[in-house]
C-alpha cells in the first residue's frame, strides 16, 4: 500500500510554483506501551469525558473553546476552525535563503520528505534541488500543518529534497542561562591532548544502524521474566564498581591515561601530574 502524503500543495518561488507532496521521514521506534491496571481485579483502567454537574458526555457533544474570562468561553466548530484563510495551508513561499551552518541545531524539530506532485512538476523541482546544491543555501518559508503554522527549511536530499520544521525564537530557551556558571578557564594542555588523542581513536563514520534502543530490549527482558517468576517482584541488582567521579586533576589524568591503555591504544607518554585545586563552589540549580 503506497504512503499517503501528509500535505500537498506547492512551493512556490517568486513566480515559478511546484506541485509537490510532502511525507513524513521518521516512525516511532519500538516502545513498550504500559496501561493503567486495577491491581486488586486486574482490570485495564478507563477513562470517560465528564462534564462537573452533568457526568459522561457524548463525543458528538465536545466542541472547542477559548477561555476568554475565567470560566467563560468562545466555542468554535472544527469546520470554522477549517475554514480560516492562510495561504501557507497550500503555498510555501521561500522568503529567504542562508547557509545551512546558520541554523542552530536547537531549531529544528521534525523532517519530512518532499517529491514532486506529477511529471509536469518534475523539470522545475529538479531546477530548484540543484540550484540549492550549487549555492549551498537552505530556502526558508513558512507552512500551516495539522493545526498550527510553521517555520520550515528546504535543502536538497539525493533526487529529492526534505523539509524540515523549525521552532519559533520564543520556544527555544536561552543557554546563557543554564552555562553562566561554568567557569571560563583554559583547559591544562597535557589533560587536552589527551582528551583529544582519545577522541581521534573513536573517530568512526556515522552508522545509524549500530545503534538500538538497550532499554526497550532490557524492558523485554524483564516482562519475560516476570512472566515466568508468575508475579514474584523481579529488581535488578546495581553493578559493582562504578566508577566514582574524579573530584581533581590528578584523577581526570589518571582516567584518561588509563583509557588509552586498553588493548589497541598507543602508549602514552609520561604526564607529569599538578597538586589539584579546589573546585570553585557551584550554585544550586
Amino acid at each position: 500500500m503506497a504512503a499517503r502524503a501528509y500535505w500537498q500543495g506547492q512551493i512556490r518561488l517568486a513566480l515559478v510554483s511546484i506541485p509537490v507532496e510532502i511525507y513524513t521521514a521518521t516512525r516511532s521506534g519500538a516502545q513498550i506501551s504500559f496501561h493503567q491496571i486495577h491491581e486488586p481485579s486486574g482490570k485495564r483502567i478507563q477513562y470517560e469525558k465528564v462534564a462537573p454537574g452533568v457526568g459522561p458526555v457524548d463525543a458528538d457533544e465536545i466542541v472547542k473553546g477559548f477561555e476568554v474570562e475565567k470560566g467563560e468561553y468562545v466555542l468554535l466548530e472544527q469546520d470554522e476552525i477549517d475554514a480560516v484563510k492562510l495561504e501557507s495551508k497550500k503555498t510555501l513561499e521561500l522568503t529567504q535563503f542562508v547557509d545551512a551552518d546558520e541554523i542552530d541545531v536547537l531549531y529544528y524539530e521534525r523532517p519530512y520528505f518532499v517529491v514532486p506532485a506529477d511529471d509536469l512538476a518534475e523539470e522545475a523541482f529538479i531546477v530548484l534541488r540543484e540550484a540549492l546544491k550549487r549555492t549551498r543555501k537552505v530556502g526558508l518559508g513558512q507552512l500551516a500543518l495539522r493545526g498550527r503554522e510553521y517555520v520550515v527549511s528546504l535543502k536538497p536530499c539525493g533526487r529529492g529534497m526534505v523539509l524540515e520544521t523549525l521552532r519559533y525564537a520564543d520556544e527555544v530557551n536561552r543557554a546563557q542561562g543554564y552555562f553562566r556558571d561554568i567557569p571560563d578557564d583554559a583547559p591544562d594542555p597535557e589533560l587536552l591532548g589527551l582528551a583529544e588523542t582519545l577522541i581521534e581513536k573513536k573517530v568512526a563514520k556515522f552508522d545509524p544502524g549500530e545503534f538500538h534502543d538497550r532499554y526497550v530490549d532490557a524492558l523485554r527482558d524483564l516482562i519475560e521474566r516476570k512472566k515466568k517468576a508468575k508475579g514474584k517482584k523481579i529488581i535488578e541488582e546495581a553493578e559493582s564498581g562504578t566508577p566514582s567521579r574524579g573530584s581533581n586533576v590528578v584523577d581526570l589524568m589518571a582516567a584518561l591515561k588509563k583509557s588509552l591503555e586498553k588493548p589497541g591504544a598507543k602508549a602514552s607518554a609520561a604526564v607529569k601530574t599538578k597538586p589539584a585545586k579546589k573546585a570553585p563552589a557551584r550554585k544550586r540549580a
